[in-house]
């Protein structure tokens, strides 16, 4: 696989990422099924992040197209995520999805981890 990457709307899936999403979709057996991505504040270690597939559409949802694989956030998170990088690593050290975001910042004591 190359590593290459699509950005659609300021969040970037690496090829991938897109990949296994497609590949974890397909075990489900749904085509009704898109890739929730959700953010909540996580205090001093920055964003904590939600993945999970999901069949609805909630008001204000954010979906993006990853060649066949959909994205969705909600009008919440998605400010959150711009300029955002989803990869998936598997190594004998690590596997899962990744994300790199500049939003987030690494140390702070107030609890307030957004630029």
């Amino acid at each position: 696989m190359t590593d290459t990457q699509t950005e659609i709307s300021g969040i970037v899936l690496t090829d991938v990422a897109v990949s296994k999403i497609r590949s974890l979709l397909e075990g489900e057996g749904r085509d009704d099924l898109s890739l929730r991505i959700a953010v909540q504040p996580g205090g001093c270690s920055g964003l904590r992040y939600q993945l999970y597939f999901d069949d609805r559409s909630l008001d204000g949802d954010v979906a993006k197209d990853y060649d066949g694989v959909k994205v969705v956030t909600d009008k919440m998170s998605a400010p959150y995520l711009g300029g955002a990088s989803i990869d998936f690593v598997d190594t004998i050290e690590k596997q899962g999805f990744t994300i790199d975001n500049p939003n987030a910042t690494g140390s702070c004591a107030c609890g307030d981890s957004f630029h």
